[in-house]
């Protein structure tokens, strides 16, 4: 017979600091490798390795090779999920310098959870989706109306193939920067890659946080509603 789950055992693979930094870096998917991920930590290489290292053998990370170097991600989106519900019960950290503040608002207006988007943005576009029937919250998954598909494929979504990945289809996210849902799931991935296409979006050249182009606010605002944070 099995006991409960052995919650305490990953908790405490993320309960340091620099562990906890180093999964919240890979939070959006992306393939880093040990020196930068050692950088972003604040450790020296040796330690990251170790640290690295009890992130894989706890099943939190996957590690490639490339040659002589060793590149991480993180091992599934329910680890994605679980760090960005962490995040939303955790209180808030004071940026130590002007840059981190910087980072913090940029992560707060946009950014990739995993491989949807999340923060003001992601929050905002979803609960102007739901408002205008083009969604339909159903308990844990959001159901895609007609006038929804319609509205989602001028964004450059492709609403069918996202209904046939093997993975859950649509499903409400809780954003730890808004403490309200955004879309998650396949649907998610899909819109985030349209808004990408469509250059709304710009990926960064580091970071998970997301810029929105100045065609990116102008769409959002004509066609959703969805302005910038005051």
């Amino acid at each position: 017979m099995l006991a409960d789950a052995p919650i305490a055992s990953v908790a405490a693979l993320v309960a340091d600091r620099a562990r906890a930094d180093m999964l919240l870096a890979l939070a959006d998917g992306r393939l880093l490798p040990a020196c930068e991920l050692a950088t972003l930590a604040g450790v020296k290489a040796p330690t990251a390795s170790a640290h690295l290292s009890r992130l894989v053998e706890g099943g939190l990370l996957q590690v490639e090779r490339e040659g002589r170097h060793a590149l991480y991600r993180l091992a599934s989106a329910p680890v994605a999920r679980a760090l960005e519900a962490l995040a939303a019960l955790a209180p808030p950290r004071p940026a130590g310098s002007f840059r981190e503040a910087q980072h913090g608002r940029a992560l707060r207006v946009a950014r990739s959870c995993f491989d949807h988007l999340a923060g003001h943005v992601g929050v905002a576009l979803t609960a102007a989706l739901l408002a205008r029937g083009a969604l339909r919250a159903r308990r844990t998954a959001y159901v895609v109306t007609p006038e929804g598909e319609r509205t989602l494929r001028r964004l450059g979504v492709e609403v069918d193939a996202a209904r046939g990945a093997r993975r859950a289809f649509a499903r409400p996210c809780l954003d730890w920067s808004e403490r309200r849902h955004h879309l998650a799931g396949a649907l998610g991935a899909a819109l985030l890659d349209g808004l990408l296409a469509k250059g709304w979006l710009r990926r960064r050249r580091s970071g998970r946080a997301l810029e929105v182009t100045s065609d990116g606010w102008r769409g959002l605002r004509s066609a959703f509603g969805v302005r910038p944070a005051a």
